[in-house]
């Protein structure tokens, strides 16, 4: 029996890409592990990444083309040659390119985060065909821009020294659900004798492990940072010298922050002037004694409105006390920028047609977009559009007309899918992708520093193909011969990452198969003598490139759409503030259908407060109807304080066709973006909740 151990790597939308050891018994992979030797891994997975070899080996999963033979999103299907279908692609889409290649869209997202399976053929195939682009916003977008413009770029402190950190504040997320091995380091610190600080409006895992949870409501983080400033400000709790050699702005900063009272802000956020004083005292005393303070912000804060701006206020908080100093201070969003990535080299722009029209279709809109008609100031209708790394009509927001939209039978769809998904559902050609065991691909991440390869550990399953064969398939089939579509994986991989860059290692792909992973060269406090990526270089309070795009230069509240205080006559209807952060057995709507995973998460279900719940007669177990104008779903019915009073939380994103209504809570969730990065605003929205009431049952009647 011949057995081996091959290096890999987890692909998913997980800030921790971990390092992953395969073992191969017999051509048949029978574990996957963390890599003890690598540092953020250190030999520890998530459950749901321990079981990788149960959803490669699912009954399942998709093991040749199909086409469809029913009514979309009946979800029938018949096999077909692989020939046949790549066939019927071209004949669809030559047309289609010859009218207006602009009636071809894309739709992906992170299924992969791989450099080669996720945006390099396809996107080559894409640029090539002249087609629409896919602004792919559906998760960081807001944040991101709203933290450059304040810092400059999308990296900050390294979480390998967060143990060493004394306070350590996670604003928005729930790292034991979604960052586990920062949260690992973040225990660490806590014995070392760190305070943990949770602020979320829900009392999560991560939040019932802290010292303290500030619950505020969804969407006033923003008016929380300006509170804290006016308190640092007020209570001179600042380090003077950093924010004058490596900060702009801070007298205009002075004034804005000067009307945001602890009372003004309490009343925003509903907590009190009390947590708002204390938590900057706490803050601000910790730089004042030398030590670090860490803010870990996840992307739960920019999910509303005003999400941008959320992120870009709270970015200005470590500039006031000097926490960049410390190599476990600052904050940390995202560390995608730190990697030298040759985004041209893999995706090659060059290859659009000169002289086309361009259009970019926002993927937090797909709804509405796919039902628009042709117009001068839309363009052409989409008539073709192919799913890859994504499962829209699950994941994207106000579900039905997203349904609706991909239910079009003048819509060509293809989907390159694991599983039969309930976007799977609507495909015209269905395509057998291979996961991460059966591929090549390269990652870089978004939590820590290192870049990192991943070998193929067994034969692809059935007939499923890589991304990049499908892609080159499809090329071929349409006529194009441009070199670049010969590329193999490999030589695809070797061009990932620039070595002219400042801060690359020394990057050869050869070499990095062989160890599988290797740190890039960042100092340990990017930020201590400055050196922002903004066009001062300093962090910006004050932001010109802010004001030329039309926005607010300075921090500022920017208050949710739906909510009691900024629209009571929809708070009359519908009064409960909602959010729907992911489980922790699923990765968006990643593992769900792993039976073991959701056997452990159990149904859909709805947190909600006692006094919420006794005001409509609701007790722990009641299948409820969440509902506002754009749809509803139901749920089980969690009674429960972790939920603050007037808000309720239903952890997701479960495949509709696996609920019981074969719904879930996009259902109720709004197309309407951000005040920057046109990201969505899931966390954004109004709700009524009531119970369900069970159809009479017949009485049966007997003859006369």
């Amino acid at each position: 029996m011949s057995s081996n151990i091959v290096k890999a790597v987890c692909p998913h939308d997980c800030p921790d890409t971990c390092a992953l050891h395969v073992t191969v018994e017999n051509g048949v992979a029978t574990s996957v592990k963390g890599d003890p030797a690598h540092p953020t891994t250190a030999g520890v997975l998530c459950t749901k990444v321990s079981r990788y070899t149960e959803r490669t080996y699912h009954a399942d999963r998709l093991l040749y083309p199909q086409k469809r033979i029913g009514k979309k999103g009946e979800g029938k299907f018949v096999r077909i040659t692989w020939e046949e279908a790549i066939a019927t692609i071209a004949e669809k889409l030559k047309p289609l390119a010859a009218s207006n290649p602009l009636s071809i869209l894309p739709y992906s997202y992170a299924g992969t985060m791989g450099l080669v399976q996720g945006e390099s053929i396809a996107m080559r195939f894409f640029n090539k065909i002249g087609a629409s682009f896919l602004d792919r916003t559906i998760c960081a977008t807001a944040g991101g821009v709203g933290y450059k413009y304040t810092v400059g770029t999308r990296q900050g402190a390294d979480i390998e020294h967060t143990q060493n950190a004394k306070l350590i504040i996670m604003w928005g997320g729930n790292p034991i659900a979604s960052n586990l091995h920062f949260w690992m380091r973040v225990q660490e610190a806590k014995r070392n004798g760190a305070k943990l600080i949770a602020i979320d409006p829900y009392r999560s895992l991560t939040a019932e492990k802290c010292h303290q949870h500030i619950a505020l409501l969804p969407g006033t983080d923003s008016a929380l940072a300006l509170g804290l400033m006016h308190v640092l400000i007020r209570e001179d709790l600042l380090d003077h010298d950093y924010i004058a050699e490596h900060t702009l702005g801070f007298e205009q900063l002075r004034e804005r922050v000067a009307e945001w009272t602890p009372e003004r802000v309490a009343e925003v956020c509903g907590i009190s002037a009390d947590e708002v004083v204390q938590l900057a005292k706490e803050y601000g005393e910790c730089g004042k004694r030398g030590e670090a303070s860490m803010i870990r912000m996840n992307y739960g804060v920019q999910r509303v409105h005003g999400g941008g701006m959320s992120v870009r206020n709270i970015a200005c908080l470590p500039a006031l006390t000097g926490a960049w100093r410390h190599a476990a201070g600052g904050t940390q969003l995202s560390m995608s920028d730190a990697f030298p990535k040759n985004t041209a080299a893999l995706q090659r722009p060059d290859l659009f047609p000169e002289g086309f029209p361009r259009r970019t279709i926002n993927m937090s809109t797909i709804g509405d977009d796919l039902l628009r008609e042709a117009s001068a100031e839309f363009g052409p209708k989409v008539g073709a559009v192919i799913v890859y790394n994504s499962n829209p009509v699950a994941i994207a927001p106000e579900s039905s007309k997203v349904a609706q939209a991909f239910a079009r039978e003048d819509l060509f769809t293809v989907v390159l899918e694991h599983f039969q998904t309930d976007t799977a559902d609507y495909a015209d050609i269905l395509l057998p992708a291979t996961t991460q065991l059966e591929h090549t691909d390269i990652h870089s991440t978004y939590g820590h520093l290192y870049m990192m390869a991943n070998n193929p550990a067994i034969t692809p399953l059935g007939e499923a193909k890589p991304n990049t064969e499908i892609f080159r398939l499809i090329a071929r089939a349409m006529g194009f011969e441009d070199a670049c579509f010969a590329d193999s994986d490999d030589d695809i991989a070797a061009m990932a990452f620039n070595k002219n860059h400042a801060h690359a290692v020394h990057f050869d792909w050869s070499s990095l198969k062989k160890t599988g992973w290797a740190k890039l060269k960042v100092a340990d406090a990017p930020f201590a003598n400055g050196g922002f990526g903004t066009p001062s270089g300093k962090c910006e309070f004050y932001s010109e490139t802010m004001k030329r795009d039309g926005l607010d230069p300075l921090p500022a509240y920017i208050a949710p759409y739906e909510s009691a205080a900024s629209n009571a006559e929809l708070a009359a209807r519908y009064p409960l503030a909602m959010i729907s952060p992911p489980a922790r057995n699923f990765l968006n709507s990643t593992f769900v259908n792993v039976q073991s995973l959701r056997d452990t998460e159990g149904e859909p279900h709805l947190d909600i407060h006692p006094q919420d719940a006794s005001s409509r007669h609701i007790v722990q177990g009641d299948k409820l109807r969440i509902f506002n104008d754009r749809g509803s779903f139901e749920a089980v019915a969690r009674v429960t304080d972790k939920a603050r009073p007037g808000l309720v939380v239903g952890l997701s994103i479960w495949w509709k066709k696996l609920a019981d209504d074969h719904k879930n809570a996009n259902e109720v969730t709004s197309q309407r973006l951000t005040d920057m990065g046109g990201g969505p605003t899931f966390y954004d929205l109004l709700v009524q909740v009531e119970k369900c009431i069970p159809a009479p049952t017949a009485i049966p009647t007997t003859a006369a």
